[in-house]
């Protein structure tokens, strides 16, 4: 990891667990990681739910630089932010929270 003090890596990672800690958010990335790229508007057929409550979850994926955003005409297409999420799982995060002996 970087060289920065505790507590702001401890900010930059609570974001993104704030973003993974609602049922919705974790259908929204399971479904990007299965289909890959995906319209917004295939995204409301399949969440069930309107635009602007889908939109207000979008964000906080998006804040939390989990998925990334391509706009084609009108619409607007989501996928993963693979760096991102394979940084989350990786070994690199999991040393903060072993002993070091």
């Amino acid at each position: 990891m970087e060289n920065k003090p505790l507590h702001r890596t401890f900010q930059h990672y609570e974001k993104k667990f704030k973003a993974l800690s609602d049922q919705k958010r974790l259908h929204i990335l399971h479904i990007l990681c299965e289909r890959g790229s995906t319209c917004v508007c295939d995204l409301i057929e399949d969440i069930q739910m309107p635009q602007s409550k889908l939109s207000y979850h979008l964000k906080i994926l998006l804040d939390a630089d989990l998925i990334q955003k391509e706009t084609k005409g009108t619409w607007s297409y989501y996928s993963l932010n693979d760096s991102e999420i394979q940084h989350l799982l990786s070994e690199e995060l999991c040393c903060l929270f072993r002993p070091s002996r």
